[in-house]
This record gives C-alpha cells, structure tokens and sequence, in this order.
C-alpha cells in the first residue's frame, strides 16, 4: 500500500512537521484540527461551540479533498481543555453527526496547540 499525502487550501495548513491528512489503502488519518480559519490563517474566536464548530468544518474540508464526507468517519478523538465544556462541544459536533455517528474518545488535556479550547482528529473510510 502506498502513502498519500492529503493537503487542500479549504482547511487550515499544518503549523508543524505533519501533513493535513495522510491515506493509506482505503482509509484517511486525519491530523488533529484546531479551530483555524483557512482563508485567514486565525484563530476563530468565540466560545468553545464555535471553535468546535471551526474544527468540524475543517475535518468536512479534508474528508470532501478525496472524496468522501462526514458519513464516511469511522473514529474520532477529541482533546478539550476543559472537560466541564464537554456538553456543549457535543452538542456542537452532533449537528455535524446526525445519524450512525463514528467510534469516538474524548480526553481533557492541559493545554492544545495555540492555546484553542478544542482539537478533533479522525479516521476516513475512503471508497
């Protein structure tokens, strides 16, 4: 199986030595998204709902580069600083998973890159 780099201007690019998303064979490993808007480049400010919101929008961006969508995640994990926040981040990513939604792990964490309030990485199924 070969090793593909994923990489689309519609998320944010990587801050670091990693690549937006990696495919090998039929499934996509998505790096951790954080909440960046990639036309500007910035942090989206707002609370932890539109941070999470941002997140979402950029693993959607990801997953539609090689064709597949949200229906199409098979794992998620979820990094928050602040468990106490885990209600409404839910609330927040369940608009993005209305039916048969992925395998998922949330963990609070001390601290996220950029100081963001939340990271969502992923595993694609890609067809």
């Amino acid at each position: 199986m070969n090793k593909v780099i994923i990489q689309t201007d519609k998320a944010p690019a990587a801050i670091g030595p990693y690549s937006q998303a990696v495919k090998v064979g039929n499934l996509m490993y998505v790096s951790g998204q954080i909440p960046i808007d990639p036309t500007t480049g910035n942090i989206v400010e707002g609370d932890v709902q539109t941070q999470t919101k941002q997140c979402m929008n950029n693993l959607k961006a990801i997953c539609e580069e090689v064709g597949a969508t949200l229906k199409d995640v098979v794992k998620t994990s979820i990094f928050v600083k602040d468990m106490n926040q885990f209600a409404k981040v839910n609330e927040t990513y369940g608009e993005f998973f209305t039916e048969e939604p992925p395998a998922r792990a949330c963990v609070e964490v001390s601290c996220l890159p950029k100081n963001v309030s939340v990271e969502i990485e992923a595993v694609v199924l890609v067809r």
